[in-house]
């Protein structure tokens, strides 16, 4: 019976041990997708052993960033401010609803427009490291294979008031995407290195 109560203490121990090895390591990861002045204080969203959505750290600063999600296709780690939040959190409520990307988009408009949801401020910027077959080096702490791309958030902006056309004149040009909508916001796509 001592055998079998230490074997179970054993993995037990072992078990939490790699819990949070994994918590450390996607809070590791998801505060590359932040500039590196900000890390420190970012507030960090990572995934349970269950897949669930969690806050893994507290922030004390206006940064918020998320691991990549183990049970989606490719790699996605990313950054925005505090006043993106309820933008994210309002999507995330309607995909545990089952709703499909062009509900989600649709209903946040709606929303933002009736002013029941807060838009992101005017410039707030998402920054996205991500590759479909990058990946995060736990030896290094760097990920692999991956790019930046970056969205600015310029609700009901057009190709007009800012200037830049609806679609990419070229690789990594900046471009209006859902112009003239409170999602609208300006796209930037550098070439990857990789």
């Amino acid at each position: 019976m001592k055998k079998l109560n230490c074997i179970l203490i054993l993995l037990l121990t072992s078990s939490l041990a790699f819990a949070q090895k994994d918590k450390a390591d996607q809070i590791k990861m998801a505060l590359l997708a932040a500039p590196v002045d900000a890390r420190d204080g970012a507030h960090v969203f990572g995934f349970d052993d269950d897949g669930k959505f969690i806050t893994l750290r507290e922030g004390t600063n206006d940064f918020v960033v998320r691991s990549d999600n183990p049970n989606q296709e490719g790699f996605e780690i990313v950054c925005y401010p505090k006043n993106v939040e309820p933008f994210m959190a309002r999507g995330r409520a309607l995909k545990a609803e089952g709703k499909n990307r062009g509900e989600i988009f649709d209903i946040r408009e709606k929303e933002m427009m009736n002013g029941s949801l807060q838009k992101p401020g005017y410039g707030s910027t998402l920054q996205i490291y991500f590759g479909k077959d990058a990946k995060y080096n736990k030896e290094s702490g760097t990920v692999e294979g991956g790019s930046f791309r970056y969205v600015i958030y310029t609700p009901l902006a057009t190709s007009l008031t800012t200037g830049l056309p609806e679609k990419p004149n070229g690789a990594g040009h900046p471009w209006v995407m859902f112009p003239g909508l409170y999602r609208a916001h300006i796209m930037v796509t550098p070439p990857s290195s990789n």
